[in-house]
């Protein structure tokens, strides 16, 4: 089999097979395997050295037993091997054509040079075809790139970054949209969902009815249905004041460090700001100054939790004054 396809040709076959089962089972996303992890670029270094290494190895192999043999047996060997290889006429024509007429070793007195430097002489050999085209290619190549980039003002690899980040930034947002653990003081938002004040209900009644009671009239901590805050009485401000905490020394603790996730301060939040408007049993006395929302989207709260009456008449106040 050996025989049937020369080295040259067997080598590159088996080593773009490899390459290819790599690429194809190794998930690199949008970019080669080969670049997302250098370490496969050095295992397909190291799979073409082996190659190469057997390659040499089989071959001096063969040489030594062929050697090993006589007149007659060599003459049989040779024939039977030259009935089964094919001839590639057109492939060794090219390679004939790419690689030059540069003379073997035994014919190089024919072409060396008069001149010499301290015994070393200089041979007038013909630059190989191969590295020629090379050359008239690359020639060719830095006038389209000349033109693109320095004359019809082409996009360089600095445009090409930016707006790389600017579709990230894109991407980012969205994914944030729908990635509600990733919220923040600065990107949260009222939540209306039935399922959202569900939880947030739930979170309430395990934290913060100590404090607060269950129907938010306040304890130990501050009324929550009326129109007075500490901190603020906007989402923003309701949200930071459960992560962070409240005043130094006699605010509540921070339940971001007590471990409720970021959705789960949200959804807390959210209930909180349900609850306004409501009539607890017991009311605390109000504490704090009155909110004034900043804009009617502040006045926003969930319907599932409130009375609509009661709204409107909180929402025509609040503007009124």
């Amino acid at each position: 089999m050996r025989h049937l396809i020369p080295s040259y040709v067997r080598v590159p076959a088996i080593f773009f097979i490899i390459f290819g089962l790599v690429e194809f089972f190794v998930d690199s996303g949008d970019k080669p395997a080969f670049i997302e992890y250098p370490i496969i670029m050095l295992f397909l270094a190291l799979v073409l050295f082996i190659l190469i290494a057997i390659e040499g190895i089989v071959g001096s192999i063969e040489n030594v037993l062929f050697q090993s043999l006589d007149k007659e047996a060599k003459e049989r060997y040779l024939a039977s091997q030259k009935s089964k290889a094919p001839e590639f006429t057109k492939l060794k024509s090219l390679y004939a054509k790419l690689k030059g007429d540069d003379k073997p070793i035994e014919e190089e007195h024919e072409i060396i040079l008069d001149h010499n430097y301290d015994g070393i002489k200089e041979l007038d050999n013909n630059l190989p075809p191969w590295w020629v085209y090379s050359f008239y290619i690359s020639i060719v190549f830095a006038f389209v790139y000349l033109a693109k980039y320095h004359i019809f003002d082409g996009a360089t690899q600095q445009d090409e970054i930016e707006q790389e980040y600017a579709q990230a930034e894109i991407e980012i947002e969205e994914y944030k949209k729908t990635a509600k653990n990733l919220v923040d003081y600065n990107t949260v938002t009222l939540l209306t969902d039935a399922a959202d004040l569900k939880a947030g209900e739930a979170i309430y009644n395990k934290h913060c009815v100590a404090c607060h009671v269950a129907d938010g009239g306040g304890g130990i901590g501050p009324n929550l249905t009326d129109k007075y805050w500490i901190l603020g009485g906007d989402i923003k401000s309701v949200f930071k004041t459960i992560s962070q905490g409240g005043r130094s020394g006699k605010g509540m603790v921070s339940w971001k460090k007590e471990g409720l996730k970021p959705v789960e301060i949200a959804q807390a939040a959210s209930y909180v700001l349900s609850l306004q408007g409501t009539t607890p049993a017991k009311p605390k006395d109000p504490e704090g100054e009155i909110w004034q929302p900043e804009s009617e989207e502040d006045l926003e709260i969930p319907e599932e939790a409130k009375d609509t009456d009661v709204l409107e008449v909180e929402k025509s106040v609040s503007m009124n004054d």
